[in-house]
């Protein structure tokens, strides 16, 4: 039975891949090889096999590439739609910050108006009770001189009914001095009537200031909480940025404040006291507000020295990530210290922040290789280029083009091998990759 079979079996492979024979022809000798059917099988099998394996690692690298220019793009688009909103957002915040300073100035030229009220107000009071004093004492004195008048004249009649004949000269030389009395009480009257109208004037005046104040007073609260809103959407996205990347926030601005110590200029602390009172409210708000505008303008200056960047802006492929996997040379297991960036050869390469470059040239297992030191005590490191195009003790800025892409050193193909260090320790760059998605 199984004879039969196998008789079939190589008939039909007679049938369709019948023996061959190569011949091999030399001056004195002549040869052949034999292809039986089941090795031209084997053949035939082998070359289907390896054309089935090509088409499939073909699709399979053209949609991974397809993929990647799409992730790509949406990130440039993300990117550009995430500026565009700080940017807004950015005039918006100096725009409102114009208008509290503008309200400011005016709330200060109203204090200094009601300050000069004030102190007019009181000038007149004084003026008043000077008077009413000066007052009390023309009348007191009216009051004698009355008596005195009512006792000479009484002398006077008792006199003319015993003598007679001198009681209206005295009588004419007394009344003299009540003329000027009365002449003196109407002038004083006259300029008490005028200070009192003075003084209600004034607390008219006092009064349509005050509601002034109260409306600009409302005008000042609304834009203050416009610029509080603008200041919580700005600064809170770099604040999140910074605590994904696992970097201490407190630590980082104090360190740039320190490198950016320079005073004056539009954000130096309000004050509105000018007799030693304590600071009002709004003194204290737009203080509060300026501080979180610095906050913002030292998160900015934090943001472009840490390597909160990707340094391959072409399209590519993350080709391993970082941390333990098998090692391709040796197969062993190993720590992957960075990530790897896969694009064609002569991609250009770009700085991810800020820094000096502490080291450009060849190193064991890295090839060519560029370390860049930044603050905050973070370094990046750029392995297996094919150029360099910068040299060491250089600074660079972030964006600026360092290198193209290679295959030097220990590498298994082309790609960037991109790590991010700490104080020396190797921490994953994906952190401030991601980190950086959540703002730019």
């Amino acid at each position: 039975m199984r004879s039969q079979f196998a008789i079939n079996i190589h008939a039909v492979l007679e049938k369709h891949f019948p023996e061959r024979r190569v011949f091999l022809k030399s001056d004195n000798d002549t040869r052949f090889i034999r292809l039986r059917s089941g090795t031209q099988l084997v053949a035939f099998a082998g070359c289907a096999a390896l054309v089935a394996w090509s088409i499939v690692a073909t699709a399979i690298i053209l949609m991974d590439s397809i993929g990647s220019g799409n992730f790509r793009e949406q990130a440039k688009r993300d990117q550009r739609v995430y500026q565009a909103r700080l940017n807004d957002l950015s005039g918006q915040r100096d725009g409102r910050a114009e208008e509290a300073l503008a309200a400011q100035e005016r709330f200060n030229a109203a204090l200094t108006q009601i300050s000069l009220m004030q102190s007019e107000l009181l000038a007149s009071e004084n003026r008043r009770r000077e008077l009413e004093t000066g007052i009390e004492v023309i009348q007191s004195t009216l009051r004698d001189t009355m008596n005195a008048r009512d006792e000479a004249r009484m002398q006077v009649a008792t006199l003319q009914d015993d003598e007679g004949g001198t009681g209206p000269v005295q009588v004419a030389a007394s009344s003299a001095p009540l003329d000027f009395l009365a002449d003196a009480l109407a002038r004083t009257a006259a300029e008490r009537d005028k200070v009192v109208a003075d003084a209600q004037d004034a607390l008219l005046a006092a009064d349509e200031l005050a509601q002034r104040i109260a409306l600009m007073q409302d005008q000042n609260d609304t834009i203050f909480r416009q610029l509080e809103d603008a200041m919580t959407v700005s600064v809170a996205p770099l604040d999140k940025m910074f605590r994904n990347a696992g970097m201490p926030t407190d630590r980082i601005l104090e360190t740039v404040r320190r490198g950016y110590s320079g005073q004056g200029g539009p954000l130096t602390p309000l004050s509105f006291s000018t007799r030693g009172e304590p600071a009002s409210g709004d003194a204290l708000r737009a203080n509060r507000l300026l501080k979180q505008m610095d906050r913002l303008n030292l998160y900015r200056i934090a943001a472009q020295k840490a390597p909160f960047a990707t340094p391959v802006k072409d399209s590519f492929r993350f080709t391993s990530e970082f941390g333990f996997r098998r090692d391709p040379k040796t197969g062993g297991r190993r720590m992957h210290k960075g990530v790897d960036f896969a694009a064609g050869i002569g991609t250009p390469l770009y700085a991810t922040a800020d820094g000096v470059v502490v080291h450009a040239g060849w190193s064991s297992g890295y090839g060519r290789l560029v370390k860049i030191q930044h603050e905050f005590g973070i370094e990046t490191r750029y392995a297996h280029m094919s150029k360099m195009r910068v040299k060491s003790g250089q600074r660079v800025s972030r964006g600026q083009h360092i290198g193209d892409m290679g295959a030097s050193g220990r590498v298994t193909g082309v790609h960037l091998h991109y790590e991010v260090r700490v104080g020396g320790e190797a921490v994953n760059p994906m952190i401030y990759i991601k980190a950086a998605n959540d703002v730019f």
